[in-house]
């Protein structure tokens, strides 16, 4: 029984890479906790890689910090975010059960989290070849591309799993235009809760100045917002 659970999930991973709408279409109208375990562990190895690599340029503590949070902000956009998603589907004109948006939402996640995964070796080889992270604050501009490239790479990840998404609605509503304006709700739902727990739940690359630790005491200080736009105009400045 074992080999057979085993290889049924394997044989699932890659409809959900592909982005196969026969296979998605089937899996949202048809609940399975293997399947739901596959998505979770997905986005568990996925965006745990992704943040390893983004955690070890400070530290090898910080990388392993990194490993837990980002899955976590992901897991708790998903979960987060479910209730109110599952309402706006049926506003917005697709009538499709709590169940089955959960599921559609759970994926392009998923999907997103391979992506990470795919890219964890590229962000470790930059970051292996940057100078040390206190050399690279001085100087600003390494620094500051880092960030910018990590918000790069995840933005999209993000796209890519939200356009996996887009197709999928559509399939399910039968519209353009219905897709478009659920995949619109739900991607500010998770924007705004993603973004700003990530805010929350930093550091992330870390600092020099600061010790490693897995949250900042000055957590609920500002926002995700603010602080992407600060990298970008110090990036250009320097």
């Amino acid at each position: 029984m074992q080999p057979s659970i085993i290889s049924g999930s394997a044989g699932e991973i890659d409809p959900l890479l592909r982005g196969k709408l026969e296979s998605l279409a089937a899996w949202t109208e048809h609940w399975s906790a293997r399947r739901f375990w596959l998505h979770v562990g997905v986005i568990l190895l996925g965006a745990g890689l992704y943040g390893a690599a983004m955690g070890c340029w400070r530290d090898p503590q910080q990388a392993l910090y990194v490993a837990i949070k980002f899955p976590l902000i992901i897991l708790i956009t998903v979960i987060g975010n479910a209730l109110l998603n599952g309402m706006l589907a049926p506003l917005l004109g697709l009538n499709i059960p709590f169940r089955q948006s959960f599921s559609a939402i759970l994926m392009s996640f998923a999907v997103m989290a391979a992506i990470l995964g795919a890219f964890s070796p590229l962000l470790a080889f930059v970051v292996w070849n940057a100078p040390p992270i206190s050399q690279a604050t001085q100087q600003g501009a390494t620094y500051n591309f880092i960030i910018l490239a990590n918000v790069a790479v995840i933005a999209f990840a993000g796209t890519t799993g939200n356009a996996r998404l887009f197709q999928l609605l559509t399939r399910l509503g039968g519209s353009q235009a219905v897709a478009w304006r659920v995949l619109v709700a739900w991607l500010a739902g998770n924007l705004f809760l993603g973004s700003q727990l990530s805010w929350i739940l930093r550091p992330f690359i870390g600092s020099p100045n600061l010790p490693v630790e897995l949250f900042r005491a000055t957590a609920f200080r500002g926002n995700f917002y603010e602080a992407v736009f600060h990298a970008f105009m110090q990036f250009f400045n320097d």
